[in-house]
């Protein structure tokens, strides 16, 4: 799913280019490249499918040159994430109607690419030939207050497989209070959105809890593929509800597992959460880039990859950035009003 706004990684992430298709890390690699490597030796180029919005689609192409172009599917308006997993599940099933499919956002990190491997592994062969859906729980390190949170039934594990276990309950973003009461039980997880089942059984879902959306997708089968089929897309894609695949399957569908899962997750949803995701110096600072130096500074994160020489002196918890002919110098506290900033400027 690479169809995200993605600004807040603002002046290097822009509507024009969100997040999922810049170089956060500083690797030489956008999130969206990094995401389909994870799946390189797992799965080939032309079973992978990017949905995307309509005006990124020739950026999907420029970074994914081995990914056919017809595997870019293009939704005409955002709709948020059941329409979008509801389309390229009907796409796949036109071409495999016995696909087990994997389905990830596209602008996460993971620091455990082996870990990730192995248990995206166990999961699909748990639902090649079942009718569950599996959900990843990642085990929190901390009271996040910024994801959701899967509750999970720890006492029965799934006799196919010990590691997956039923979902009690999905939990929207706590507050800091209630995140903490999470922390203190070991069956509560992050909820990361990405899920696994097999084609049949996500398209019988949306038929049982999203009827109308089925219909939709169903009606185009005969022109998936066709030359026609964007066209078609553009009119019909606006007529599907603007919810989440959460509320529309997830919290109604019965076969429900969660894999508790740690290899090294973020959804970089932050400037923050980039500093604790990054290598950092003595000081707490993290460095992006090849020419910087920072003297009598601490808890920092300096991204500047545009081969300027930067130096700093004095700065305790801020973010330094740039790109192109913008520079952003601002404290991490405040990083919620970066918009702010960017709309002025």
């Amino acid at each position: 799913m690479a169809g995200g706004v993605g600004s807040r990684f603002w002046p290097m992430s822009t509507e024009e280019r969100p997040k999922q298709f810049i170089d956060v890390l500083g690797t030489g690699r956008s999130l969206l490249q990094l995401t389909v490597e994870r799946f390189g030796q797992m799965v080939p180029a032309e079973n992978v499918w990017v949905v995307t919005n309509a005006k990124y689609a020739d950026i999907v192409g420029e970074q994914l040159p081995d990914m056919p172009r017809g595997n870019i599917l293009c939704e005409p308006c955002r709709r948020n994430t059941a329409p979008c997993i509801a389309y390229v599940s009907w796409r796949i099933k036109s071409k495999d109607p016995k696909a087990n499919i994997v389905v990830t956002p596209s602008d996460h990190i993971v620091t455990n690419v082996q870990e990730f491997q192995r248990v995206i592994s166990e999961c699909m062969a748990f639902t090649a030939d079942s009718d569950a859906i599996v959900t990843l729980g990642m085990r929190p390190s901390r009271p996040e207050t910024g994801y959701g949170y899967i509750q999970a039934d720890l006492s029965s594990p799934s006799l196919r497989n010990k590691g997956i276990f039923r979902v009690d309950s999905f939990r929207e973003k706590p507050d800091l209070q209630t995140a903490e009461q999470y922390i203190k039980k070991n069956n509560y997880f992050w909820n990361a959105g990405i899920f696994i089942w097999n084609v049949s059984t996500i398209v019988n879902a949306f038929r049982v809890y999203q009827p109308r959306m089925a219909k939709i997708f169903e009606a185009l089968l005969p022109v998936y593929g066709m030359p026609e089929e964007q066209q078609i897309i553009n009119e019909q894609f606006p007529k599907c509800e603007n919810i989440s695949v959460d509320y529309a399957i997830m919290e109604k569908a019965e076969e429900i597992f969660v894999c508790p899962a740690d290899f090294g997750w973020s959804d970089l949803g932050t400037w923050g959460s980039l500093l604790t995701q990054s290598k950092r110096d003595l000081y707490g600072n993290a460095l992006i880039g090849e020419n910087i130096s920072l003297f009598e500074s601490r808890g920092c994160i300096v991204h500047t990859t545009q081969e300027k020489k930067v130096v700093i002196q004095g700065l305790d918890g801020y973010i330094v950035a740039e790109n192109d002919d913008t520079l952003l110098i601002c404290k991490l506290s405040e990083e919620q009003r970066i918009k702010q900033f960017s709309d002025a400027g």
